[in-house]
C-alpha cells in the first residue's frame, strides 16, 4: 500500500448561489430604495387626493358665494317691490281723481266760484296723491305722443293717422303706473297706423311709400 495522500476535494459552489450572494451593505441599499419607492407612490396618491379635495373646496366656496349673491338680490328686490300689491290697490284712487276733474265743465267752473274751489281741492288732492306715490318709486305713465311700448302700454284700438309715425300713441284712455322699472299697470292707449315708419336711433321717419292707383 502506498502512503501517498490523496487531495481532499473542496466543495464546489453552483454559479447561481454565487451570483445571489450579496453583502449586507447591498441588501440595505435595495431595501432603502424599495422603501423610498413605496413612500413616493404613497405621496403621489396623497397629493392627488389633496388636489381633488381642493377642487371640491373651491367649487363649494363658489357655490356658497353664488347663493349669497342670489339671496342678497332677492332681498333687495323684495324690499324694492314690497309695496307693489298695496300700490296696485290704490291706483283706482288716482283714476277717480282724474274722472272727477274731467267731469267738471270749464264753463261751469268760470261761473260758479264754489265749484271752482271744489275743483281746486280735488286737483290739489290728486297732486298730493301722485307725490306720495313718487316718494315710494311709483311713477305715472302718460305716453301721449310717444312711440308705443308693449312693455308699458296696452293698445285698445288703432286709428288711421298719416301725420305721425306709425305706432305713435294718439290718445291715452287710462294712464299707467311703474314701480321703479316694473310695470304695475299698463297705460290704455290708442295707437296710430298708416303713417311713416317710426324713427330709429334718432333718424328722421321714413316717408310712407305711395301706393299705385288700382
Amino acid at each position: 500500500m502506498s502512503d501517498e495522500k490523496k487531495p481532499v476535494d473542496e466543495p464546489v459552489q453552483s454559479p447561481t448561489s454565487a451570483a445571489s450572494t450579496s453583502t449586507p451593505e447591498e441588501i440595505g441599499v435595495e431595501q432603502l430604495k424599495s422603501m423610498i419607492g413605496a413612500l413616493q407612490s404613497d405621496l403621489d396618491k396623497r397629493l392627488e387626493e389633496l388636489a381633488g379635495k381642493q377642487d371640491q373646496f373651491l367649487r363649494a366656496v363658489a357655490e356658497t358665494e353664488n347663493v349669497r349673491r342670489r339671496l342678497e338680490k332677492e332681498k333687495e328686490e323684495t324690499a324694492k317691490y314690497a309695496i307693489a300689491k298695496f300700490a296696485k290697490d290704490i291706483l283706482s284712487v288716482g283714476d277717480n281723481f282724474q274722472r272727477a276733474i274731467a267731469a267738471v265743465p270749464k264753463d261751469a267752473v268760470e261761473t260758479d266760484p264754489a265749484l271752482k274751489t271744489l275743483l281746486d281741492g280735488v286737483v290739489l288732492a290728486e297732486r298730493d296723491y301722485k307725490t306720495a306715490l313718487e316718494r315710494h318709486g311709483v311713477r305715472v305713465v302718460d305716453p301721449a305722443g310717444q312711440p308705443f311700448n308693449p312693455h308699458h302700454h296696452q293698445a285698445v284700438m288703432e286709428q288711421e293717422d298719416a301725420s305721425v309715425p306709425a305706432g305713435t300713441v294718439l290718445q291715452v284712455y287710462q294712464v299707467g303706473y311703474l314701480l321703479d322699472d316694473r310695470c304695475l299697470r299698463p297705460a290704455m292707449v290708442v295707437v296710430s297706423r298708416g303713417g311713416p315708419k317710426a324713427a330709429k336711433n334718432g333718424e328722421q321717419p321714413a316717408p310712407e311709400t305711395p301706393q299705385p292707383d288700382a
